[in-house]
């Protein structure tokens, strides 16, 4: 039922065509990179938390992770992850194939910033086997979000110092 409500939410917009359908599970960053036969870092993964004014999605690149002490800065609270029997009935999509499109209202979508690297990514579509292809600014305009924010946690800096 996701998926329809995904497509339904997409086709306002004339891109529910453009959903890409799997025969295998793209339930997890590294599964997505398989079905589309792409690199990681391209598949933007939906995480979701309990934000200060409810629930929020934050759409990450695939090779990157939530900085905590970015998000308290930014939100002025904990990092804090919905559960997974609260992400359903929160969101509106389950775990697998949350998205930002088609959410349950008042949903807080924020892209990562680190997402405008790319020419293009893989959001997920509401099912644990889709997936649309969309630039940055798509992405942007389509989920509705309130912008790109500086979420993810920076890249460690390469270290020269011998093994111990």
């Amino acid at each position: 039922m996701s998926l329809e409500r995904a497509a339904a939410y997409l086709r306002q917009f004339g891109r529910d065509g453009e959903i890409l359908e799997f025969p295998v599970s793209s339930a997890t960053v590294e599964l997505a990179a398989q079905a589309l036969h792409c690199e990681p870092a391209l598949i933007a993964k939906t995480l979701s938390f309990m934000g200060p004014n409810g629930p929020q999605l934050i759409v990450l690149a695939g090779d990157k992770k939530l900085d905590n002490k970015k998000y308290k800065a930014l939100f002025h609270q904990k990092a804090k992850m919905l559960h997974g029997d609260e992400v359903e009935s929160l969101i509106g999509h389950a775990i697998g194939g949350v998205c930002p499109f088609g959410v349950n209202e008042g949903i807080d979508v924020y892209l990562d910033s680190t997402l405008q690297r790319f020419a293009y990514v893989y959001p997920a579509c509401g099912s644990s086997n889709s997936a649309i292809k969309l630039t940055p600014q798509e992405l942007l305009e389509l989920s509705k979000a309130k912008g790109f924010i500086d979420i993810a946690k920076d890249e460690a800096p390469a270290s020269n110092a011998p093994a111990a």
